[in-house]
């Protein structure tokens, strides 16, 4: 029986930081030696960080990456190394080195290039057009990077029909809200179709509105699991795989023996032969077989990472938040905390007159439960100057949204001078369905540097809220009971003004996240016509908002931002052509 032993080095690193990733990629190379692994395979652009984005077009960042990836051959002594990186030839490719013995002995070329939501490949990278087999005592190994195994006409299939009894695809595959499993049953397929095994290394780890998952692993020619690793956790995670084991598999297939007989070699297939001796097994490696997570503890967990990632990378150290006493402030401090730490957290607690005592209260005791330093600063003496001084003006004009968006902006103004004078980053509470109707205040509850809720609809607010008590109760009852409300005149609620909650998110999550038309929300999943138009031409008429919103932490498959990408000066209205 001959063993592979293959590390999938899971790791986190920096868009930019070309010399801090080199140095993290050698010291994983050097563990892999130690733990006996006879490959090390690193995820997609492991050098530059993912996604680079212009970057790509600064010619002194390319050739600073060459002289990196080159720096790392020394390290690939007794051992292959497989490490994504920019490679520049004529033009600039999304690459894989595949380094062994002091040299880099070949470079594959990303195939695929994906161009949809938050991808922008073609942008920068020209499709490579060659498939690459490594060649180690007669077993042969595939390499290929994400999208590639994306399609079902891929590299894999030629690479399987060619005898590779491995393939190993690093990736940047970012997560949202059902990716894993899917990701895992499409791999599984392949794995299946092509009778061959597939290593699956993800990066892991926060950049800018991004979360990697990790949750790399490996699939055996019958479409089961040899190893998963856990989702986001930074690691090295060893997989030894029997190579005799899937060749016998690949006899049997009659299948990939009529493929092969027809099979005609093309010039972009390269092999590479390596003087390379699979080393002997004296020990066998830690078994990883992960069970399945609830989708909402990924989701609390991808929000922690992109939180920490953000601001650690950035180089913030603290952070502050208005606390008002609502759910979506008592999450965002929640969240925080388990991902900076208590010490790196700070409240602040602004009252007006329309503040409710029960709001003091839950905010005070949230504070207590998390033991973060809160400030108490009343916006009520404030709100009633600016009253006075804008009188002259106002006049006799009646009340409405201009004094409930001043109590807003002079919170938001307080949460900035906290931020300029500590260096504080300050964490705008906001979530989906508040950014998606604009129920919002521009420059007032909107301030902030990061959004951490912001592609998170409420009633999942209240679901995430639920899941982080059910570990220790933080976030006050009262708290997940109360109507939600700003709280900027008396008696107001949010559902009065919006919709109920449960009825609004569905009527946000088809219409954005599902692209489904405005009037079909309504004849098909029955739904108040006037309503859907309301909620609609809301979420149309408030792009502008949007586009001076902070970034925050996507997590579903249309987050706004660089996924749903819409003008805002733009006069189509679905309803109009229909009544006409």
């Amino acid at each position: 029986m001959k063993n592979l032993r293959v590390g999938l080095a899971q790791i986190n690193v920096t868009v930019g930081d070309l010399k801090g990733n080199a140095e993290k990629i050698k010291n994983y190379i050097n563990l892999a030696k130690e733990k006996g692994c006879d490959i090390v395979a690193f995820p997609e652009l492991a050098l530059t960080g993912y996604p680079p984005e212009d970057l790509l077009l600064k010619p002194s960042f390319i050739e600073e990456n060459l002289r990196q990836i080159k720096k790392l051959t020394d390290a690939s002594k007794d051992i292959i190394s497989i490490v994504g990186f920019v490679d520049k030839e004529e033009d600039i490719y999304n690459a894989a080195a595949i380094i062994y013995d002091g040299q880099i002995v070949d470079v594959y070329h990303k195939n695929y290039l994906p161009n949809y939501s938050v991808f922008d490949e073609n942008r920068y990278f020209q499709k490579g057009n060659k498939i690459t087999l490594i060649n180690i005592e007669g077993y042969k190994i595939g390499v290929s990077i994400c999208e590639d195994i994306w399609y079902p006409e891929n590299p894999i299939n030629i690479q399987a029909i060619e005898g590779a009894e491995l393939v190993i695809n690093i990736n940047a595959s970012p997560y949202h809200i059902g990716k894993i499993k899917y990701r895992e049953e499409m791999v599984k397929v392949r794995s299946k179709d092509n009778t061959t095994a597939i290593a699956y290394i993800n990066m892991v780890g926060g950049q800018d509105e991004l979360v990697f998952d990790g949750s790399s692993f490996v699939t055996m020619p019958d479409g089961s699991f040899l190893i998963k690793a856990p989702p986001y956790e930074e690691n090295l995670f060893i997989a030894d795989i029997d190579l005799d084991s899937v060749f016998r598999n690949q006899l049997k297939d009659n299948r990939l023996r009529n493929l092969r007989a027809s099979y005609k070699r093309e010039n972009k297939v390269k092999e590479i032969f390596l003087n390379y001796k699979i080393k002997e097994k004296k020990d066998k490696p830690p078994q990883y077989i992960v069970l399945d997570y609830k989708e909402v503890q990924l989701i609390y967990e991808a929000l922690k990472t992109g939180l920490r990632d953000y601001i650690k990378k950035n180089d913030f150290q603290k952070v502050v938040i208005g606390l008002s006493g609502g759910i979506d402030s008592s999450l965002t401090a929640t969240i925080a905390v388990d991902a900076l730490g208590k010490e790196n957290v700070k409240g602040v607690i602004m009252p007006s007159q329309f503040t409710s005592k029960e709001s003091i209260e839950d905010a005070q005791q949230l504070a207590k439960n998390l033991e973060i330093e809160t400030f108490v600063i009343s916006i009520s003496d404030i709100f009633d100057l600016y009253m006075q001084k804008l009188k002259p003006i106002f006049k006799d004009l009646p009340w409405n949204h201009t004094e409930e968006n001043l109590q807003a902006r002079i919170r938001g103004n307080i949460l900035m001078a906290l931020s300029n004078k500590f260096g504080w980053i300050v964490l705008a509470t906001g979530n989906k369905s508040e950014m998606s109707v604009g129920y919002a205040t521009l420059y007032g509850d909107m301030v902030g540097g990061f959004a951490v809720l912001k592609d998170v609809l409420k009633t999942r607010v209240y679901e995430l809220a639920e899941y982080r008590n059910s570990i220790s109760p933080v976030i006050p009852q009262r708290v997940l009971e109360k109507p939600p409300s700003a709280e900027l005149r008396p008696g107001q609620t949010d559902e009065e003004e919006l919709a109920p909650y449960p009825i609004l998110d569905e009527i946000i999550r088809l219409y954005i996240e599902e692209d489904i038309p405005a009037v079909e929300i309504s004849t098909k999943y029955g739904i108040d016509k006037d309503l859907v138009k309301k909620i609609v031409r809301m979420i149309d008429k408030n792009e502008y908002k949007r586009r001076q919103a902070p970034i925050g932490i996507k997590i579903t498959e249309r987050a706004f931002g660089k996924d749903r990408r819409m003008p805002i000066t733009n006069k189509f209205d679905e309803f109009t052509i229909i009544d006409e």
